[in-house]
């Protein structure tokens, strides 16, 4: 009897090997073409300060945990995006789960390309000015800058907590400067430190990783 096997499986477990013998410091770096690896930190010196701020979302409803809560619901979840290409490119380029990126890219845009906050945070990934200036991108509206440019800083501030994604998370929502400020570097911190975060800091952490677990689905 032969067995079929799920293609995105058999993705999810390439990726991984590579996420695993690719040293993100090095030869993946998640700043600027030109940019050093020894000067990792300089990237988010650049944008610490600078708040990219989105659109809050209605709340899900939380699970107690302060971090994850049940599923949000959406009628597209099961389809493929226009831009799956770009981000499973940018998933295995920056060791970062597709699923993680493509749900920061809903909770952000709701795959607008042309979003744009009244805070000025532009495209998919809502890149404000600066932040798009320190990673290279010359056009937030563009979808493939945008995707390219926003894993680079989410794989950064995967880096910068040792791979905490929730806590990266509040990073890119509310800032690393305002996280750091907080304390908050691990997800005993986070969870510590909850109720000092913004409330749409608080939703978006929640959304955006219950979102990561039904787009794994």
């Amino acid at each position: 009897m032969s067995m079929k096997i799920d293609p995105r499986t058999v993705q999810q477990m390439l990726q991984l090997q590579l996420y695993e013998q690719t040293n993100i410091f090095s030869s993946v770096s998640p700043y600027a073409v030109g940019r050093p690896a020894s000067t990792f930190a300089g990237l988010l010196e650049e944008i610490v300060g600078l708040e990219t701020v989105t659109e809050p979302d209605p709340a899900p409803k939380s699970s107690g945990s302060g971090l994850v809560g049940q599923a949000v619901p959406h009628p597209s979840l099961s389809k493929p995006t226009t831009y799956d290409p770009l981000i499973h490119e940018a998933a295995l380029k920056y060791g970062v789960d597709a699923a993680l990126i493509k749900a920061v890219i809903h909770a952000e845009s709701s795959f607008n390309p042309t979003a744009q906050s009244h805070a000025g945070a532009k495209g998919l990934m809502q890149l404000m000015d600066g932040t798009a200036k320190a990673l290279g991108v010359a056009d937030s509206m563009d979808p493939e800058q945008n995707i390219n440019g926003g894993t680079r800083y989410l794989a950064a501030l995967l880096a910068k907590y040792n791979g905490q994604e929730a806590v990266a998370l509040a990073a890119y929502n509310a800032g690393p400067g305002r996280v750091d400020r907080l304390g908050i570097a691990t997800e005993r911190d986070l969870r510590a430190h909850f109720d000092r975060l913004p409330a749409e800091t608080r939703n978006y952490i929640t959304k955006v990783l219950d979102l990561k677990e039904t787009y794994k689905v």
